[in-house]
């Protein structure tokens, strides 16, 4: 063989061992990952010998694998909450072994903690501390240690020159990572923790707490007490205290290791600078703790645990938890939360749906979308059908009885559930229970959610079955029949014959022009012949011709009524004669609107859809819809569903489209600058064209007539609240009527609730509302839904 052919041979046996190697480096990798991440699930050995096992087998590989161990270790701690005294207890044990890898442990979660405060990742923020806290247990991290990095962040607590929010959120870290190690610095210093108790009790108790009734989901404390969220937390920790720290559910694996743990040597943390308070800094929204059930709704097995326990603080993290990991496969989530580790100590089906719908009727919003939480239900149900569904049974009768007080968006909320539930169960209820709503006033919450269940339901299947299935005694309730009422083609109109009629036989031309596939022109043509009621002698020209608008219009949903595809298909069709009979005139879109109330009004669904229609294809704009909705044809209509299902709507498709303008404009500047400053770009930003400076200019113009337009929309919005709120107010004190009625609850509801789901969008305008439409001369039943608001980010 050739000295050369050897040589190549060699190179490429070196070439495959190196591949080997490296293959072989990532299946330990791989393997170590895995032991790691799975220590604490289910098996046939105890935990603690697991854990001594997995101890042994890292320490092991701790000198060719440290960087990743290290990596996967920081990330379990974060991202498994649930298992923190497990990687504490295997930590220290590591610690106890090799006292460097222990340091380099500490120095890289306290990295970790002060690059989560500095990118405002609360949460991992919270955790790191929970960790750091039981890390004390373990004899990894001093007492003091810990205590001076517990005053450091109650330090913002004296901050006068930062939001309430930002203090909130630190003082809540705090509090929650006491239940791991309260008893540990109660035993060993004692004093130093009663001073910290003392310093957050000083600062609960100065707090504001303007914020609160608009985060509350019933406006009473009757049955249970509506709390804030810190003031719970800090009477579930005193609870705690009087206890002598003693609680009975977090496992502690590491007490089976005290002869191991105690010998090793202590860490510090290493000194930490809370970032500063900046603008943009966004911070969690407080929130009021849900309590729906107490431990007389759960009559037989394990007692509830009260609710200023600390084991009901940590059981609903703990279910919180597992929602939030598992929300996206409904399957998994609920086998999860039924194998709650102490399932047989607790009533663990009303915890888990006092948790669902808490998260559910969380406001401002809830964290995930609504349908989320309804599959999920559904899911629990089929996985427990012995006794969940009688649970969840008991919860809707609880809130159905309380709905007198309940917030107007867990109110939404509560329909829009309840109705998609009872489609998935042939819309079997027990009717007769509620009986009594048929007698009350149909704007009492009790008529108005049976009214709006039925309304929602009806969506999800057809009016026949739902007539078919409520009492002979709920018929004022079943929604009307979804049939469409066009003027030109009824055998009578209003004031007499149809034929009598102005433009009748206008329609009933275009009508065969539409039906014989006619050109928008053709159409334009059939409805010039029309007079223009608004022109008075023959010198005006009035800018549009009302009668043109409500002849094509209802002739155009006349023909496109058989389903939303053929009246959108129309729509789409004859945009042409839109844009010459509307134009940019408000009057002209808001007769548009009429016209199609005129005709849809017993279909709610329909008048969604279409309104939605028309913003997509510019026929209306958003203010347009805004001012139909607060005119006086709508007063009948205002307190329902659909209109502000309308409303909310609107605004969302206002906030898409400066969103997508913003983004553009972003993103067009980051081209520009990109291709000034970084010659290596990809292939695909070399084949996207270089923006100008006046094209970004002219984006950016757009940018702002369309947050002009957004600005404009809210302010009528928030007028009209003003108007006809200030109306009812005056109106009643001249009356000498009491001005609490349901009508004004509903108003002052939806007024609230715009502030919540738009509070994004809205808190950018809020100078400017405050300066011209919420001022301190405004009565105040109306000026505190505007102060709740900005109490909420204060």
């Amino acid at each position: 063989m050739s000295r050369r052919k050897f040589d190549e041979m060699s190179d490429y046996d070196s070439g495959r061992d190196r591949k080997r190697r490296r293959n072989d480096a990532v299946e330990i990798e791989d393997r170590l990952e895995s032991l790691i991440i799975r220590v604490g699930e289910k098996s046939t050995s105890s935990l603690e010998s697991n854990l001594e096992g997995l101890a042994s087998v890292l320490e092991a590989d701790i000198n060719n694998y440290k960087t990743k161990i290290l990596k996967i270790l920081s990330d379990c701690a974060v991202k498994m909450p649930e298992k923190t005294t497990i990687y504490t207890t295997l930590v220290g044990l590591l610690n106890a072994k090799n006292y460097n890898f222990g340091g380099e442990f500490v120095d890289l979660m306290a990295r970790k903690l002060k690059e989560a405060l500095k990118s405002c990742y609360w949460k991992t923020a919270r955790y790191v501390l929970r960790f750091f806290a039981d890390l004390v247990n373990c004899h990894v991290i001093s007492t003091n240690s810990l205590l001076q990095l517990l005053h450091t962040f109650l330090d913002t607590a004296r901050d006068d020159n930062s939001p309430q929010v930002r203090s909130d959120t630190y003082v809540y870290a705090v509090l929650s990572c006491l239940p791991w190690v309260g008893r540990e610095l109660y035993e060993k210093k004692e004093q130093d923790l009663e001073r910290l108790l003392k310093h957050i009790e000083i600062y609960v108790r100065k707090r504001s707490r303007k914020h609160v009734p608009g985060l509350r989901v019933w406006r009473s404390d009757r049955p249970h007490p509506q709390e804030e969220y810190l003031d719970c937390l800090w009477s579930q920790i005193c609870k705690l205290r009087s206890d002598m720290w003693q609680e009975k559910h977090i496992a502690r694996p590491y007490v089976a290791f005290d002869s191991i743990l105690c010998e090793a040597l202590q860490h510090n943390i290493p000194p930490l600078t809370l970032p500063p308070h900046n603008q943009d800094n966004m911070y969690p929204f407080p929130w009021v703790v849900f309590r729906l059930f107490d431990y007389t709704d759960c009559p037989e097995g394990p007692v509830l645990p009260g609710a200023h326990s600390i084991e009901r603080y940590l059981i609903e993290e703990h279910l919180h938890n597992i929602i939030k990991e598992y929300h996206l496969e409904r399957k998994q989530c609920a086998a999860f939360l039924l194998d709650f580790p102490l399932k047989h100590k607790i009533p663990l089906e009303y915890m888990i749906v006092e948790v669902v719908l808490a998260e559910l009727f969380h406001l401002p919003g809830p964290r995930y979308i609504e349908i989320c939480y309804g599959s999920l239900l559904i899911e629990l149900c089929k996985l427990q059908p012995a006794t969940m569904p009688q649970v969840l049974a008991q919860a809707v009768e609880l809130l159905f009885d309380r709905i007198d007080t309940m917030n107007v968006c867990c109110f939404d909320r509560f329909v829009n559930w309840f109705g998609y539930h009872l489609s998935n169960f042939q819309f079997k209820w027990s009717w007769d229970d509620w009986l009594e709503a048929s007698q009350l006033d149909p704007t009492h919450p009790k008529a108005k959610f049976v009214i709006e269940v039925l309304q929602r339901a009806m969506r999800l299947s057809y009016r026949q079955r739902i007539a078919e299935v409520v009492p002979e005694q709920f018929d004022c309730f079943v929604p009307n029949k979804p049939e469409p009422n066009c003027r030109y083609f009824a055998e009578t109109g209003d004031d007499g014959p149809a034929a009598d009629i102005p433009g009748f036989n206008t329609a009933q031309r275009l009508e065969a022009i539409i039906r014989a596939k006619g050109t928008a022109t053709e159409v334009i043509q059939a409805l010039s012949e029309l007079p223009n009621p608004l022109q008075e002698n023959d010198e005006t020209d009035p800018p549009y011709n009302p009668l043109q608008i409500q002849v094509f219009v209802q002739t155009l949903l006349h023909l496109g009524s058989k389903s939303f595809s053929h009246a959108f298909a129309g729509i789409s069709k004859f945009l042409k004669v839109f844009e010459a009979l509307v134009g940019p005139h408000e009057e002209a879109q808001i007769l548009v609107l009429r016209e199609m109330h005129e005709v849809w009004h017993n279909h709610q669904q329909m008048m969604v859809m279409l309104t939605d229609k028309f913003l997509r294809t510019q026929i209306v704009r958003c203010a347009s819809v805004a001012t139909w909705v607060f005119s006086k044809d709508m007063i009948p209509e205002f307190t329902k569903n659909y209109i502000w299902e309308i409303i909310h709507a609107t605004i969302r498709k206002m906030n898409k489209h400066v969103a997508r303008l913003q983004r553009e404009v972003n993103d067009a500047r980051e081209r520009r600058t990109g291709h000034d400053s970084d010659d290596s770009s990809s292939d695909e930003e070399e084949q996207r064209p270089r923006p100008t400076e006046e094209e970004i200019e002219r984006m950016e113009e757009k940018l702002e007539t369309a947050q002009a337009d957004q600005k404009n929309l809210f302010l009528i919005i928030f007028q009209r609240f003003i108007m006809i709120l200030s109306e009812h107010l005056v109106r009643c004190d001249t009356d000498g009527r009491d001005f609490n009625t349901h009508w004004y609850r509903w108003t002052v509801g939806r007024l609230n609730q715009i502030f919540m789901m738009h509070n994004t969008q809205v808190e950018r305008y809020s100078q400017t509302l405050s300066t011209l439409l919420f001022t301190q001369d405004l009565d105040p039943h109306i000026l505190d839904a505007f102060n709740q608001f900005i109490a909420l980010r204060t």
